[in-house]
């Protein structure tokens, strides 16, 4: 499940690219210990504002973690925080 994460993390990150949105690279091998260091902290996900500017947040972190597909690899709490920054800047399911 890792490594399908990790393989929809980077498709995500490659498509925000198409709309100019340029997010640093994550390493496979890391990709769900990144998440979760990026969702421990108080700032934003690499790149969440300008995809929330071009209406594009369905390929933030945030909605990856909080995709079915990927719940069980995170905590309650981890997958709370994704929610709530989601919801707090409007994102509609």
């Amino acid at each position: 499940m890792e490594q399908k994460f990790a393989a929809a993390w980077a498709a995500n990150r490659a498509k925000a690219e198409t709309l100019g949105i340029k997010m640093r690279p994550v390493n496979e091998a890391e990709a769900v210990k990144t998440a979760k260091r990026a969702l421990s902290g108080n700032r934003l996900s690499d790149g969440f504002n300008q995809l929330l500017a071009k209406n594009s947040l369905s390929l933030s972190l945030e909605a990856l973690v909080i995709d079915k597909r990927f719940t069980a690899l995170f905590t309650d709490e981890e997958c709370n925080e994704a929610l709530m920054r989601l919801l707090e800047v409007g994102y509609r399911f």
